[in-house]
């Protein structure tokens, strides 16, 4: 039923990383951990994972850097494990790139039902509905075949989260568009979570894309609205 799908599970304590994975293991999924925020980014990169559940208070580096990490070059779900109801809103707040979070203690069951609803809603591809197969607008092009970017005619290595967005973007480059019309596009209408995750995926496009928030000249801000393509 689940086809061997690799999920990563990430806890410093031992015994409950166990326990999550029978359950998982025992729902026909392919399990992975680690106990720290390096041994997080490290399986990730490494293994590929389509999910992972990921504790907030880690050795070495906590959730929230682990996730920031991941979220550069992986586009997995990530569910995020927190101790208190207190840090439920600053996981949210910080807007770190999870998808949705689990308070401790929790039944298996309840995660298992967590797992299952994230998968049942796979993030949609907006370049299989592009207007055209290549799209050039200021300095960058986009070729939604080969799904790739270069940027000044260098070619830029960027997550298909951050490609699709970018494509959204650049095939209506005069448009504001919303986070939640982002989010529809990339993510697709039956996305649930912080709206505030598309912040994040800005963030490293423009980082990767060498462009300056405060004089942007591929993704400018638009305040009260969201964001569109071209100089601020």
């Amino acid at each position: 039923m689940s086809d061997g799908l690799r999920i990563l599970v990430v806890d410093d304590e031992v015994p409950l990383t166990g326990v999550v994975s029978s359950y998982l293991v025992r729902e026909g999924f392919d399990v992975s951990v680690a106990h720290s925020g390096p041994g997080a980014v490290e399986s990730a990169r490494e293994l590929g994972p389509v999910l992972i559940v990921l504790d907030l208070m880690l050795p070495g580096f906590d959730g929230i850097e682990a996730c920031r990490q991941i979220r550069q070059f992986s586009d997995a779900y990530i569910i995020m494990l927190t101790a208190r109801d207190e840090e439920v809103d600053k996981v949210l707040g910080l807007s770190m790139g999870a998808d949705d979070y689990l308070v401790k203690p929790f039944s298996p069951r309840e995660l298992i039902a967590r797992v299952r609803a994230m998968l049942r809603r796979p993030r949609a591809s907006f370049a299989d509905g592009l207007p055209a197969a290549r799209i050039e607008v200021g300095g960058l092009c986009l070729d939604a075949e080969a799904r790739t970017l270069h940027v000044d005619g260098t070619l830029t290595e960027v997550t298909r989260t951050e490609f699709d967005l970018l494509a959204v973007m650049a095939s209506r480059p005069r448009a504001a568009l919303t986070r939640r019309q982002l989010i529809e596009a990339v993510w697709g209408p039956g996305w649930f979570g912080d709206e505030h995750v598309v912040d994040v995926h800005i963030g490293h496009l423009r980082m990767k894309l060498g462009d300056d928030a405060s004089e942007p000249r591929f993704i400018r801000t638009v305040r009260g609205v969201g964001y569109g393509m071209g100089p601020g």
